[in-house]
């Protein structure tokens, strides 16, 4: 989008005030966020959803919203799952502005309400004891996500707008995606590839011992604490929300436990399922060794930050595949 597109959207969207200056926002790798700074020194975020602004190579299959874990990239997706996520309580940042059909600009865009300040590992990182209660408040907020409760699984907008997705169970859609993400890895790293039996057969084994389920809650997908602002009352905003989807909270509940380390236990829930904590856990090991190494393959800028998750998480994964 241009500087004249964005002044328009602005405009529109946050009450005739003129933009002053735009600040790309670090850290997005599949749409592009830029903080919006007014005449009146008030901020804004826009969210512009366009293929240059997405770092991800291509895959076959990123399109499929049948698919869980295809690529939440879109509008749509945003939508779907603020008004879910609004509407059970989860502070999520206020829409001022949405456009999907060109008005403003030749991709898909939202302009929403800044959170400026830290976010939730920043404030880990300077102050454990603040960042407390607002990981306390982020327990209320899982509290209500995982007590919301659908029959079918997938993204939010799929499911709320009665559609079906792609495999059988959650735990089928894991183990498919797991193995693929072992192929992968291995065509880019000689250990996986040399330790590819052994993950494959350790992925099966810990897929066989998960009971069917039925029910499926509201998860974020990828909460890590990069994804919570902190807002200047305490309270935790959930943001990057577009693959919120209805899927097994243990889903959930292993990232946060590999994201939050210590801080997790103020987020521990009662009744999860002990096999599936074990296959997710070695699935998300993988995803998140496949994933950086895919991201490496395009232009993605920090590219020393990706390299280490990708190793850490490779060697975490032959550990617990005894490798």
């Amino acid at each position: 989008m241009t500087g004249e597109q964005l002044r328009r959207a602005a405009r529109a969207g946050l009450g005739g005030r003129r933009l002053e200056a735009v600040e790309r926002v670090a850290g997005g790798s599949k749409k592009g966020v830029y903080r919006l700074v007014m005449d009146d020194a008030t901020t804004a975020i826009a969210y512009v959803w366009d293929e240059a602004e997405n770092y991800w190579p291509a895959s076959e299959g990123d399109d499929d919203l049948t698919d869980p874990f295809s690529p939440g990239l879109g509008l749509d997706l945003f939508q779907a799952a603020h008004v879910r996520l609004d509407a059970l309580g989860v502070r999520v940042p206020s829409i001022r502005l949405v456009d999907r059909d060109g008005t403003y600009g030749p991709a898909d865009l939202a302009i929403v309400e800044d959170v400026p300040g830290e976010n939730l590992e920043e404030l880990l990182a300077r102050d454990p004891g603040a960042a407390a209660s607002v990981v306390d408040r982020l327990a209320e907020s899982l509290r209500a996500m995982r007590h919301h409760r659908a029959p079918a699984y997938g993204k939010v907008a799929v499911v709320d707008g009665g559609r079906t997705s792609r495999g059988t169970s959650c735990e089928g859609v894991v183990l498919d995606r797991a193995l693929r993400d072992v192929a992968e890895a291995a065509s880019r790293d000689a250990r996986i590839a040399a330790a590819r039996g052994r993950l494959e057969e350790r992925l099966l084994t810990l897929a066989a011992a998960v009971r069917p389920r039925a029910e499926y809650a509201v998860v974020h997908g990828e909460l890590g604490p990069d994804h919570v602002r902190v807002d200047e009352d305490g309270y935790p905003v959930v943001i990057d929300i577009e693959g919120s989807m209805y899927f097994d909270v243990e889903w959930e509940h292993v990232f946060l436990r590999i994201r939050l380390h210590g801080a997790y236990e103020r987020l521990e829930a009662d009744g999860l399922d002990e096999d599936r904590l074990a296959l997710y856990t070695l699935a998300q090991r993988l995803s998140l060794t496949a994933g950086p190494l895919r991201l490496l393959d395009g232009g993605f800028p920090d590219r020393a930050s990706m390299a280490a998750i990708a190793e850490y998480n490779l060697k975490r994964a032959l550990e617990l595949a005894g490798a």
